[in-house]
């Protein structure tokens, strides 16, 4: 099972015109639902004279967590293609809004489908995909005749040192993959005086 997904670094934007309508659209990296209402709610009030404010957004490594909104367009015009350009890219912690703006001028379904669609990958390419690493925390205390055999085993596996505390005995709070997680357990378990609290 893999440790890692695909989602977009930081907000970008884009732009698509359609027969007078203009199609603004804007991604952002998301944690949560909370996150996803905020931001829409915010280009809401920004964009608050745009006939509609579409969305898609999908949430967890496995990408299993979704939902899209037409906003008052035809029903699965505008919403589906904005997520169908989301898991094109395999993204996931991410959100896109595409505010309309009418130009007068009905595009028809099918038009609707592929200015939304447009759009939404106008954001993407403006944007950079990152690879993010889910990592867990595991914290080990030891006696200080282990340190070196500790220090030896962190820096062969690039282990991330998120705080340490050197009293009576060490502690060490480390970064490590989610899936590293069991084998190096194991690997400090040979290590005498030390255990892992978490």
């Amino acid at each position: 099972m893999s440790d890692s997904f695909k989602t977009i670094k930081a907000p970008a934007t884009g732009l698509y015109k359609e027969k007078g309508s203009k199609f603004l659209s804007f991604i952002y990296p998301v944690e949560n639902e909370a996150e996803v209402q905020e931001m829409v709610n915010q280009l809401k009030k920004t964009y608050h004279d745009a006939r509609h404010h579409c969305y898609a957004y999908v949430l967890g490594k496995e990408m299993d967590y979704f939902r899209a909104n037409d906003d008052g367009e035809p029903h699965h015009s505008a919403g589906d293609p904005i997520l169908g350009q989301l898991r094109s890219n395999e993204l996931t912690q991410s959100l896109i809004v595409v505010v309309r703006y009418f130009g007068g001028t009905k595009l028809g379904k099918g038009g609707l489908v592929q200015a939304y669609k447009t759009a939404a990958a106008e954001a993407i390419a403006s944007g950079e995909i990152i690879t993010k690493t889910l990592t867990t925390a595991l914290t080990i205390t030891f006696d200080y005749e282990a340190m070196d055999q500790v220090m030896h085993t962190i820096s062969r596996h690039e282990l991330k040192i998120a705080h340490q505390d050197f009293g009576n005995s060490c502690r060490i709070q480390l970064e490590c993959r989610e899936n590293l997680r069991e084998e190096l357990k194991a690997l400090f378990k040979g290590i005498p005086s030390l255990k892992i609290l978490t």
